[in-house]
């Protein structure tokens, strides 16, 4: 296994955004166990870029300018969705008083999954990068494009779920404080509408 291929994984996976900020709020509002469900999510996510990378249709997103736009902007309009809900204090990313309400199992995977489907830059990172550590030439090129794909979503969930576990370990002292609910809200807000901003911004 190539040492430059795991470390480059590594940086790639704890850098935050979208899912490190969706597994953290699932921690901080209802604990470990909503944190690992969502890094499961988030992982469960990367399959369809996975699939586009090994099938191809990575290349025509990068070629269709068109097709491109269509995701990233769906993509856009489902952070700021999000961004919606928890300054709403509803859905999934809300830090609920109670229990009641709290959002299944289901919910928060296809949430979860969501988030990473829709977002091109994904299926243009496992065009990009996969072929550098797999020759088209190579023998077996597909099994080892799967295996390094493999390893990318284990530590995908590994990682966030780290994430998860350590917001979920603060959890009480989080939920004990309204000011800092409040805060977190707003913080988690204004996150998802950034990153909505910066994705709109973004070129093939």
């Amino acid at each position: 296994m190539s040492i430059e291929f795991l470390l480059t994984t590594l940086v790639i996976v704890a850098t935050p955004g979208t899912g490190v900020l969706f597994t953290l709020a699932a921690g901080l509002s209802r604990g470990t166990k909503a944190s690992v469900i969502a890094a499961f999510g988030c992982t469960l996510g990367i399959i369809p870029h996975m699939v586009a990378a090994v099938t191809g249709l990575a290349a025509l997103l990068n070629a269709s300018a068109v097709a491109f736009q269509t995701l990233k902007y769906l993509g856009v309009a489902y952070l700021l969705y999000m961004a919606w809900n928890t300054f709403r204090d509803k859905g999934a990313l809300a830090v609920p008083e109670a229990e009641a309400g709290t959002p299944s199992a289901r919910q928060v995977i296809t949430s979860a999954v969501l988030l990473n489907i829709l977002n091109p830059k994904l299926t243009i990172f496992f065009f990009a990068f996969l072929p550098q550590f797999v020759p088209t030439s190579a023998p077996n090129a597909l099994a080892r494009m799967l295996e390094l794909s493999g390893l990318f979503m284990l530590a995908t969930f590994v990682v966030f779920a780290i994430y998860g576990a350590c917001a979920a370990a603060v959890r009480n002292q989080v939920i004990s404080r309204p000011a800092v609910v409040t805060w977190m809200r707003r913080v988690f807000g204004a996150s998802f509408i950034a990153l909505a901003g910066r994705l709109a911004v973004q070129n093939q």
